[in-house]
């Protein structure tokens, strides 16, 4: 072999990468040997192959699977570039969400010092016939739900000579983030009768009384609404005979002028 040719060993410290990781890639189809001795079964690598090298231990550092490098690698720069910033936006933003869980575990061991708490409210929840459709979503996806959802049932109600005007309540029957699907219903009351058509449905909702808050601004997107779920459910633990039961919501609009408010159905 020539000096353009390395032992693994060697080829591996001007790479920063381990005989473990040069056989793994090896195996993977990632960065394969330029020679293989048939006899001493001895590796060599091309000096050529040190810049491919170098971005595949770049790669693995950012923490991404080998499935992952394996089509990265190969990408025109400009189209890797593109890919690593819109992979970068994500993990900030998941960052920037974990950021508001561990501040949501933390105010919740303070013993709901937080003065949303002490601004919850309770009013009572009128009986009403509701329109509504339901689907699995995840956050990404939600806003856009909300939204067709929305404009399906008003042109409904419309086309059915109903008022289409009142609220909307979006209702979390489950958990909802960014690795996982929930279910969600956006409902709308309306007076009269009205049969369900496509994946409209209708059910009557009964008297009740509800524990909410108007959402301030700051607090209007995901993750940073979960400052006011999390107000309500300490507000719950620390009422002596109220307790919350059902799915919470959002009631768009929401009161004052608020765009909406949070709210759980209670129950003595």
């Amino acid at each position: 072999m020539t000096d353009s040719y390395f032992l693994a060993g060697r080829f591996g410290a001007a790479t920063r990468l381990s005989p473990k990781a040069l056989r793994l890639y090896a195996e993977q189809g990632l960065l394969v040997p330029a020679h293989v001795d048939p006899i001493t079964g001895y590796r060599y690598y091309a000096a050529t192959q040190a810049s491919r090298a170098r971005l595949i231990a770049r790669l693995r550092q950012l923490g991404l699977p080998i499935a992952r490098i394996a089509r990265l690698i190969d990408l025109q720069p400009d189209v890797r570039l593109t890919e690593l910033r819109a992979w970068l936006e994500v993990q900030s933003k998941r960052l920037e969400d974990q950021r508001e869980l561990v501040e949501a575990i933390i105010r919740q061991s303070s013993g709901g010092d937080d003065p949303l708490v002490r601004a919850v409210a309770v009013r009572d929840v009128a009986p009403s016939k509701i329109v509504y459709r339901q689907n699995h979503v995840t956050v990404d996806a939600l806003e856009a739900f909300t939204e067709s959802a929305e404009t399906e049932i008003r042109g409904y109600l419309a086309q059915s000579g109903k008022s289409d005007d009142g609220p909307m309540t979006l209702h979390f029957h489950e958990p909802v983030n960014h690795d996982g699907k929930g279910l969600v219903e956006v409902a709308i009351g309306y007076d009269g009768s009205l049969e369900p058509t496509g994946d409209l449905r209708i059910r009557l909702q009964p008297a009740g009384r509800e524990a909410f808050l108007a959402v301030a601004e700051p607090f209007e997107t995901f993750p940073a609404v979960l400052r006011v779920y999390d107000a309500i459910e300490a507000w719950f633990e620390q009422s002596d005979d109220l307790s919350c039961f059902g799915s919470p919501y959002e009631i768009y609009p929401g009161s004052g002028s608020a765009r909406f408010d949070v709210a759980y159905p209670i129950v003595r």
